[in-house]
């Protein structure tokens, strides 16, 4: 196998499961907002979150769906994997101190296309934030 592909399309198979996991720090806030430049204050005032109802800053949306990215990219197709769709619903927010477990299983192979449908959600104290699907392009294996 080539060091730039983790898995071509014929060694994918239905139910394939890859995690990851990370703690959301103030840091990983702080970083996300000067990356993106979406300061929302909801995002980096305590207060301010407080007041919208949160029960302190809470991470970007984007950035928990950066762990689901993660996966894609590092485990599952992994790198020679092409990133092309995500469809989320946000549930609940990730809060600074949550362990967001995020979590992609191969659902779907178009061995013609070589499209893959990826179910994928990210969780925080056993309860999913967000769920949704993705799609990748996954090369097939080179002729010998």
């Amino acid at each position: 196998m080539s060091d730039t592909v983790k898995y071509y399309l014929d060694d994918l198979e239905v139910g394939m499961s890859a995690s990851t996991a990370a703690t959301i720090t103030a840091e990983m806030i702080d970083t996300f907002a000067e990356i993106t430049g979406d300061h929302n204050p909801i995002h980096m005032d305590d207060a301010a979150a407080r007041a919208n109802g949160f029960d302190g800053r809470i991470a970007h949306g984007a950035l928990s769906a950066s762990f689901i990215s993660a996966i894609l990219g590092n485990q599952l197709p992994g790198p020679g994997g092409v990133f092309v769709e995500l469809n989320l619903r946000f549930r609940k927010p990730a809060l600074i101190g949550d362990e967001i477990i995020a979590v992609a299983e191969v659902v779907e192979i178009n061995e013609r296309t070589g499209k893959v449908k990826m179910k994928c959600h990210c969780e925080a104290d056993g309860q999913k934030i967000c769920r949704g699907d993705a799609g990748v392009f996954v090369q097939k294996r080179p002729a010998a």
